[in-house]
């Protein structure tokens, strides 16, 4: 058996005056989605717990069948992962975002997607100024990236918030709370002054970029034990991401990591190599996950008509054709499902059921042939702990 799961990254939304009432997804053209819900079923699901936050670390967790309630330890140490970053007994990862702040007003999460190169410049410079033995800061990719503490400085009590989830908002009251916290707010205010001035700055604002006004920490987490994949459903899989979350995710299940050229983590990110390298993926793999983040980055500019054209290319370049190479196996099943909604009109994530679309070898037809938000919540096949579809869709349950 040949599998395929496809992640449109926060696709899920809610109906939008712009669009006559309708969501992105029924808004969008994606015949080959409509069509893998008219062979199979459509089906919701919810990956994020209300217990815990509506993230992509516990969304995704929940996608690939782990219960977050019990694997969840925090965002950043899935991305230490990604990196080949070992965590030590009592070591925590902290996500570190460069971000954008005028007049205490979250303008921007990304720095204006400040380059990877731009980035690693300045964390070179914290490293040199604030980091020591116990303080280690991490290049990743962009405006994504990690400081590692030794020592048990932080707990679960720790409270801190996404950058992603403040986007135009006063930041004053959102500031780590609780253990820890006095080391994050000082180290996020120290990045401020060291950053006023430094080359790279200098050289964004004459460029008519947004600078890096600081850093911003956040998704706290020890090191979490996953069992293997292939242990618990005897499938081996593979991942395509441009994401760290993802990358480290896989790794620590046990699934290969395919890099794809092009693929960036954003809107202008290669769709049509995503399927080429799925479609060849599925030679050596008996799973083939094809996670996108567009859709994703679409709600959180607060973009409508970018999110419904990433849903569109999504369609037309990888599961229109992954879709069809499918159906050369013998028996195979391809699943389409997001992670968590992401509504265009807070830009953030949020807790809620998200549209399923399974289709393939002994899926019977359920009758319905869109594939949408509003499709999904009438159907009877419902998941409320979504980490149970991951089961039902690999015949395991």
């Amino acid at each position: 058996m040949k599998y395929v799961i496809v992640i449109p990254d926060g696709c899920a939304d809610e109906p939008q005056v712009s669009l006559h009432g309708k969501t992105p997804l029924a808004a969008a053209n994606v015949p080959s989605m409509d069509a893998i819900a008219a062979a199979g079923v459509v089906a919701s699901a919810n990956h994020t717990p209300i217990s815990l936050p509506a993230g992509s670390d516990t969304a995704n967790l929940s996608l690939l069948g782990y219960d977050p309630k019990l694997y969840y330890t925090g965002r950043a140490p899935l991305e230490a992962a990604a990196q080949g970053i070992a965590l030590g007994a009592g070591d925590w990862a902290v996500r570190c975002n460069m971000v954008t702040v005028e007049d205490q007003i979250m303008r921007d999460f990304t720095a204006d997607h400040i380059s990877t190169e731009e980035a690693a410049a300045v964390l070179a410079t914290l490293q040199e100024k604030l980091g020591n033995e116990q303080l280690r800061f991490h290049a990743g990719v962009s405006y994504r990236n990690l400081l590692l503490v030794q020592g048990g400085v932080f707990s679960r009590d720790t409270r801190t918030i996404p950058p992603h989830d403040l986007t135009d908002q006063y930041i004053l009251e959102s500031y780590p709370r609780g253990p820890g916290s006095k080391l994050l707010t000082e180290l996020m205010g120290k990045s401020h002054l060291l950053l006023a001035e430094h080359p790279v700055n200098v050289a964004r604002r004459k460029a008519g970029k947004k600078p890096v006004t600081n850093v911003w920490l956040w998704g706290q987490g020890s090191a979490p034990s996953l069992k293997p994949f292939e242990e618990m459903h005897g499938i081996r899989g593979a991942m395509i991401t441009a994401v760290d979350l993802l990358r480290g995710l896989a790794k620590l299940i046990g699934w290969k990591r395919i890099d794809v050229p092009g693929a960036t983590g954003y809107l202008d990110t290669d769709y049509a190599a995503k399927g080429r390298y799925a479609i060849e993926a599925l030679k050596d793999n008996d799973l083939v996950c094809v996670h996108v983040e567009a859709t994703d980055e679409a709600s959180h500019e607060g973009r409508v008509e970018a999110k419904i054209e990433a849903l569109e290319q999504i369609d037309r370049h990888i599961v229109g054709p992954v879709f069809d190479a499918l159906r050369c196996h013998c028996e195979w099943r391809i699943m389409i499902s997001p992670d968590h909604p992401t509504p265009l009109r807070t830009k953030t994530h949020s807790h809620g059921d998200v549209p399923v679309a399974m289709a393939g070898t002994g899926i019977q037809p359920d009758g319905f042939d869109r594939y949408d938000d509003e499709t999904a919540a009438k159907s009877s096949l419902k998941f409320p702990a979504g980490w149970q579809t991951m089961g039902w869709f690999v015949g395991r349950s």
